[in-house]
């Protein structure tokens, strides 16, 4: 149950000023307004209280204000936030099916990435969330996630064992560092700097953007660009919310969720391009070979196999059958 301070705060942080518009929305992340989907999350704002005339307004609260992604989460069940972008891999502790995004090496380029998600194999995992009072309208996201570490450049899978990797609360990636013989452990974002200053883990995984903004490369000696999982954010609304709305309305945030998702891809692109070079002034970067990929790919299939049942077999065939129709 939700505690009377943070209601009481949540009430403080909307201001008066809000309930003039005829329908008002707070849109609770926890990323800085500096990152690509913090940007595109203040164009979204922008965008909705001019396309629908003022009368919805989007009350953006960044910087984890009203708590972690999973108070951001059961608040917005609650209907005490309306949208959130919260990552796939803490959805899939609310429903299991959305965990399909963390399954390793299972979207093999950008490319395929935007054909699965924004098509519809996409939407039926999207759809998966109606059930847990969200409406769940895109994927935005912040790139492929890579591996670094203190120990030794990684190469071939045998060479994470051992490693005492981070990962976040995900069955699937803490399966993953398992089936390639490493000592996974779940850690807080917020605390990754200092376990891997203080050596109480020795690598991490995390996109180029997170790694540059928490700048991971200053306490990490490499780094291997292994494009193992997306980072996908699920953008959600209150199903409650949503449903409260008219079409024309709906329209309007739709047309605005999507021109977001559009922006946070192009913004995190130009990041990744910049901020790379950076990296790799600080952090030795391996680029894995054709046959260096092929090998992670195939060892990563029995963690496809075991979360199966979880993710269903109707699901992750869809997903399958669009990226090999490719």
């Amino acid at each position: 149950m939700m505690k009377k301070p943070l209601l009481t705060t949540l009430a403080l942080l909307l201001g008066s000023s809000a309930f003039a518009a005829d329908y008002n929305f707070t849109f609770a992340h926890v990323l800085i307004d500096e990152t690509p989907n913090g940007q595109a999350a203040l164009a979204f704002e922008k965008e909705v209280e001019d396309k629908s005339d003022g009368r919805i307004n989007i009350n953006v609260l960044p910087a984890a204000q009203l708590g972690g992604d999973v108070e951001i989460i059961e608040q917005l069940q609650m209907n005490l936030v309306q949208i959130a972008i919260p990552p796939t891999a803490t959805l899939g502790n609310f429903e299991p099916r959305v965990q399909i995004l963390d399954l390793p090496f299972l979207l093999p380029s950008q490319e395929l990435m935007m054909k699965v998600l924004d098509g519809p194999a996409g939407r039926k995992i999207l759809d998966t969330l109606e059930d847990h009072e969200m409406h769940a309208v895109n994927f935005w996201g912040a790139g492929f996630r890579h591996m670094t570490n203190n120990v030794r450049p990684i190469e071939k899978p045998e060479d994470l064992k051992g490693i005492k990797m981070r990962t976040m609360q995900s069955p699937i990636l803490l399966s993953t560092y398992r089936n390639f013989d490493a000592n996974p452990t779940a850690m807080a974002y917020t605390e990754v700097y200092n376990g891997l200053q203080q050596s109480v883990i020795e690598g991490q995984e995390n996109p180029i953007a997170n790694i540059t903004s928490k700048k991971f490369y200053e306490v990490q000696k490499y780094m291997t660009l292994t494009s193992n999982a997306y980072h996908g954010y699920a953008a959600i609304v209150n199903k409650q919310a949503w449903d409260s709305l008219p079409e024309d309305l709906q329209a309007v945030m739709t047309t605005a969720f999507n021109n977001a998702r559009d922006l946070s891809r192009k913004l995190t692109n130009e990041l990744e391009a910049s901020a790379l070079e950076n990296i790799k002034k600080h952090t030795k970067v391996t680029e894995l070979t054709n046959e260096q990929m092929a090998a992670f790919v195939k060892a990563s299939q029995p963690v496809h196999e075991e979360f199966r049942d979880t993710i269903t077999s109707d699901l992750l065939d869809v997903v399958y059958a669009e990226i090999e129709s490719n």
